[in-house]
């Protein structure tokens, strides 16, 4: 079994029920970054924080890794639109992730954590735990392989 496959079938077993879920449906129809929807953004960063985890050997909540990464844009509406209220959107979509999340999902304290400061250095507060630190840097690392591929003409694999 390839590492990928063993990344996606973490997210997908303590993912499932977020994955079936009618917010992740409405986030299919949200573009992120380019042709990449935010339903399938949300997807890269948990297999990609899973496959940091791992690749650093970190003890991780790896619930709480997944869950948390699913939700990290779970804010459900198109920024892109031009709207007053998108303007800062880098900053407080955070915020209303974490509102969206809290509503549909019961969420532990890391999980809320990992949606409320993945945007950290952008939003002030920094990550409190480790879950925290690996989706802040997995969501931007593939928050950048999402633009360039745009910018490059080039297709993602996953």
């Amino acid at each position: 079994m390839t590492r990928i496959i063993r990344d996606q079938e973490t997210v997908r077993r303590w993912g499932a029920d977020i994955l079936k879920s009618k917010g992740m449906a409405r986030e299919k129809r949200f573009m992120q970054h380019g042709d990449i929807s935010c339903y399938r953004h949300s997807l890269r960063v948990a297999s990609r924080s899973v496959r940091l985890a791992r690749w650093l050997r970190l003890k991780a909540d790896m619930r709480a890794l997944v869950r948390g990464a699913l939700l990290h844009d779970y804010f459900l509406y198109d920024w892109h639109e031009k709207d007053a209220s998108h303007k800062w959107h880098g900053f407080h979509h955070p915020a209303a992730a974490l509102r969206n999340a809290s509503a549909d999902f019961g969420l532990s304290p890391r999980e809320r954590d990992v949606i409320a400061k993945h945007m950290f250095p952008l939003t002030l507060r920094p990550p409190r735990f480790r879950e925290s630190w690996i989706v802040c840097l997995a969501d931007k690392w593939c928050a950048l392989e999402e633009t360039l591929a745009v910018r490059l003409g080039l297709t993602l694999k996953e």
